[in-house]
């Protein structure tokens, strides 16, 4: 027991480095991560909520049909979910010294999903279904990137990962209580 490393460096150490370098706010000299590379992942991640949030809000809004108000609903509550996910991102990226890249410019190129309008309700839900499965791969590999080396981004990627596999979940379950004519279109 007497080789063992102390749990915590010195106070006094933790305290002297905290001084140093306040400028970069929450970002301290124990920061694993490549910072440039972390912002760019989220902001792409950002790119993604963005452009989901604005599907969703298409399908909200072009939901026609016997079942489309549940469904309807449903594109809602995720719409604003995926807002809330943008959210995060944003306040995680300023955390990290970096600039929400919320321009228009270039949003599609920046997002892991695509924006696809969809026709009819069958559609537009295999659509959401596809963007979430985009999501849920791509933000694993974010997840899997980041491990030990920034464990708040990992997080916030996490709860938004697990949210993603929730909204999977409900759009496959919305397309499979279509009756199967309405599948096929």
């Amino acid at each position: 027991m007497a080789n063992q490393q102390p749990f915590l460096t010195d106070v006094k150490e933790i305290r002297k480095r905290a001084r140093e370098h306040i400028d970069e706010g929450a970002v301290t000299a124990g920061y694993k991560a490549d910072r440039d590379t972390v912002v760019k992942l989220l902001n792409d991640a950002l790119a993604t909520e963005i452009v989901c949030t604005l599907r969703y809000r298409r399908h909200y809004f072009m939901a026609k049909g016997i079942d489309s108000k549940s469904v309807a609903d449903e594109f809602l509550e995720h719409a604003n979910e995926e807002l809330e996910h943008s959210d995060l991102l944003a306040e995680r990226i300023v955390q990290l010294g970096g600039e929400p890249n919320f321009s228009p410019d270039g949003l599609l190129t920046r997002s892991h999903a695509e924006y696809v309008e969809g026709t009819s309700l069958a559609d537009m839900i295999k659509e959401d279904l596809v963007a979430e499965r985009v999501a849920i791969d791509s933000y694993r590999e974010i997840v899997e990137y980041l491990g030990d080396k920034d464990p708040t981004s990992r997080r916030v990627m996490e709860t938004i990962l697990a949210q993603e596999e929730e909204h999977a979940d409900d759009m496959a379950d919305l397309l499979a209580g279509l009756p199967a004519e309405r599948k096929a279109k």
